[in-house]
């Protein structure tokens, strides 16, 4: 410790006043990608409501001290088991949110955001020694995953695969296994997003990598494959990562309803009703814009891998291939695919630059950069940047693109309808616009409870179909309101349900604007 205090002393001694202010590549991918998401702030907020619901839950488990493990936001699913799979997510955004309001959220997500990248982009750089290369990589990969830049806990998943991942990376460097990081790691991603299951998946392609490696320095299973390679692994002096990985595994139990959390995941991944009709679920359309950073990747690492001579490492084979696929199956996975692609793309091409003679100039140039790079301290210009930004927000300047501020739209959610609701007497219980819900969680709990939100893993398929068949004008659509005891239903302006309420004897307008409309039953 000494020593290193030393060193560090040592350093700060070398490095000239002037080189405190002159940023490195890796401050500028902080920057940069920080100031990306403050400026489209309020897309982060209005894609979807579920921010309302993650704030809402947040702040009673701040008011409360408990988390909730049944249900006390619905009228619907009142009382029954809720998994709080996200509280520590919720708990962060709802203390954000009280410090600043939804500025505060937005900023959190910001930062968090742009950590993420930024250990991307080191992380790419300590496996090729390009700066450049890395950065270009960092950059697209970023542009892949903007299409999920939303105030959710899914950040969280983001950030988890990228130290996830770099400490398995480091171990397979170093061949030192700190047993303590990834259970660790696991104590928060379990209690902080659904997804810690990518968790699960990416340590057993390490321990793929770990079998088949031994077998190719000599571990043959022979006859009785199974138990010799079950022996090779026991007896294996890495047998401690073996143990360790199943600890990880177990304290996935560790959270507010233990085994359930694993039922209630994967209950909804095995619904092709609910993933089917879940928008982020469904595979990317290249005919999109957003879409094409994705596209751009997978071309490069079609292009990389067939310049590269340099064999890829099985683990890394096989995290890109299963990545690939799955962000090919589904929108959502892309995110997750750029923070994993990018260290192994770099890798690959590091060696592309090295071998080729029409390249040279390039890795002296970049290795210059380096040089000089290693003189600069770093950091002053992200921890200057940030603070500057909380100041003018907190001062009351906006600071996205269309000046509007960070709220809530009242073209995207029904701002004044609520409002209107909020002053009328008790207007009983709700039928509400699915999308609509977290806001109203948001704006309205727990003087209202909601019919359904953006929760679908807890509301599950019976509710789901239920209220499709409402807003769909299906046969039982009446009879499902009367089981409900709806007393009133808030809807958007277009709704095909509008149409037929609009000329129900049973139901009457009471409310109307270019968002939303509010019909009450008539008694």
């Amino acid at each position: 410790m000494t020593a290193s205090i030393g060193n560090l002393s040592r350093r700060i001694r070398r490095i000239s006043w002037a080189s405190l202010f002159i940023p490195r590549i890796e401050d500028l991918v902080f920057i940069s990608i920080f100031l990306s998401v403050i400026v489209i702030g309020p897309r982060l907020l209005n894609m979807d409501g579920d921010i309302g619901r993650h704030i809402t839950i947040g702040s009673y488990i701040l008011d409360n001290g408990k988390v909730p493990i049944g249900d006390i936001f619905s009228h619907t699913m009142a009382g029954l088991p809720l998994t709080p799979h996200e509280w520590f997510a919720q708990l962060i955004f709802a203390v954000a949110f009280r410090l600043a309001g939804l500025d505060g959220i937005v900023v959190f997500c910001a930062f968090l955001i742009a950590i993420t990248f930024t250990l991307v982009f080191r992380q790419a750089h300590e496996i090729s020694n390009l700066s450049l290369a890395s950065l270009v990589l960092t950059v697209i990969a970023a542009a892949a995953a903007s299409i999920h830049w939303l105030a959710r806990p899914h950040l969280f998943t983001l950030l988890f695969v990228v130290l996830w991942i770099g400490e398995l990376k480091r171990w397979k460097k170093t061949g030192r296994w700190r047993w303590w990081v990834l259970p660790l790691l696991m104590l928060f991603w379990v209690n902080s997003h659904g997804a810690f299951i990518v968790g699960i998946l990416i340590l057993g392609i390490y321990l793929i990598d770990l079998v088949l490696s031994g077998q190719r320095k000599g571990i043959t299973p022979g006859k009785e494959k199974f138990r010799l390679v079950l022996g090779s692994i026991i007896k294996n002096p890495q047998r401690v990562v073996i143990f360790s990985s199943i600890s990880v595994v177990l304290l996935t139990l560790l959270n507010p309803v233990g085994w359930r959390i694993w039922e209630t995941t994967m209950s909804f991944l095995g619904s092709r009703y609910l993933v089917s009709h879940t928008f982020e679920y469904q595979p990317p359309d290249f005919q999109k814009l957003s879409f094409l950073p994705f596209l751009i990747s997978i071309a490069l690492s079609v292009g990389i891998f067939s310049l590269n001579r340099k064999s890829l490492s099985i683990a890394d084979m096989l995290l890109l291939t299963t990545w690939t696929v799955f962000g090919l199956v589904s929108a959502r996975n892309i995110p997750i695919y750029a923070v994993i692609a990018v260290p192994i793309l770099a890798g690959a091409s590091s060696s592309i630059f090295r071998d080729s003679l029409h390249l040279g100039k390039f890795v002296q140039y970049d290795h210059n950069i380096q040089r000089v790079e290693k003189r600069l301290l770093g950091y002053l210009w992200p921890a200057a940047i940030t603070i500057l930004v909380v100041g003018i927000l907190f001062s009351g300047s906006a600071l996205d693109l269309n000046k509007s501020g960070n709220r809530f739209s009242d073209k995207v959610f029904p701002v004044k309808a609520v409002e209107w609701a909020s002053l009328q007497p008790d207007m009983g219980l709700v039928f509400n616009y699915f999308p609509w819900g977290g806001y109203l969680l948001y704006t309205s709990w727990p003087q209202q409870r909601v019919f359904i939100d953006g929760q679908t893993d807890f509301y599950g398929e019976p509710l789901t179909r239920k209220y499709e068949e409402v807003i769909s004008i299906g046969s039982d659509w009446e009879k499902i309101l009367a089981e409900y005891q709806v007393s009133w239903i808030l809807m958007p302006q277009d709704a095909p349900l509008v149409s037929v309420l609009a000329t129900h004897p049973a139901w009457r307008l009471k409310y109307a604007d270019q968002t939303a409309v509010i019909y009450a039953y008539a008694h």
